[in-house]
C-alpha cells in the first residue's frame, strides 16, 4: 500500500470529522451514509485506528466528568 497523497488524507480526515460530528448528535443509523463515505475515503487500517481513538476519547471524557469508579471494590456503607 502506498502512502496517501495530501488530498487523500484531507478527504479521509474530512469524512471522518463529518461522521464523528453526526454521531455526536444523532444515532449510528442516521449517520450510515456518512459512515460509508468515511470508509470510502479512509483505508481500513485508518478506520480501525480512528474508531478506536473515538472510543478512547469518549471513555476519557466520561472518566473526566464522572470520575473513576472501581467496580471491583465493595461499596462503602458509610
Amino acid at each position: 500500500m502506498s502512502f496517501p497523497s495530501k488530498e487523500e488524507r484531507l478527504n479521509c480526515w474530512g469524512s471522518r470529522d463529518e461522521y464523528w460530528n453526526c454521531l455526536d448528535s444523532k444515532s449510528e443509523t442516521e449517520c450510515k451514509e456518512l459512515r460509508k463515505q468515511y470508509e470510502k475515503f479512509c483505508s481500513p487500517q485508518w478506520v480501525k485506528h480512528f474508531d478506536r481513538k473515538r472510543e478512547y476519547l469518549k471513555f476519557k471524557e466520561k472518566i473526566e466528568q464522572e470520575g473513576y469508579v472501581d467496580s471491583h471494590l465493595p461499596k462503602s456503607t458509610v
